[in-house]
């Protein structure tokens, strides 16, 4: 199954943008088969999955399969990306700590072929 990026098969609804709480967060839908690019955010992220099936990877390490109940706490600036199986969607909150820091950093596509290998 050839993978989709976010851009056209996800959907992000930003959920708030306190100024207040520096915390923005969004509710993210992923089409079966979508997933972001390779990314950091230099003050960390927080998934909360509410719904389907996904996977979350960081750079030099393992795939993790996320489902809903799920947490995620990623420190700042490392590298990593989410996104559905092939065979699901995916939902998850996503939560922008100490958003000052900065906005994420785009990378690059995950590799089809490593994302092919993924059940």
């Amino acid at each position: 199954m050839a993978i989709q990026e976010l851009e056209t098969l996800g959907i992000v609804k930003k959920v708030g943008m306190d100024n207040e709480f520096n915390c923005p967060i969004g509710n993210v839908t992923f089409e079966p088969g979508c997933i972001n690019n390779w990314h950091k955010h230099p003050g960390g992220q927080i998934l909360l999955v509410t719904g389907g099936r996904g996977y979350y990877q960081e750079e030099g390490k393992p795939v993790q399969e996320l489902k809903a109940g799920d947490v995620v706490e990623i420190p700042a600036n490392v590298k990593h990306w989410h996104g559905t199986a092939p065979d699901s969607w995916f939902v998850h909150l996503s939560v922008e700590t100490n958003s000052k820091a900065g906005p994420a950093e785009w990378l690059e596509p995950v590799s089809a072929d490593e994302y092919n290998k993924l059940k």
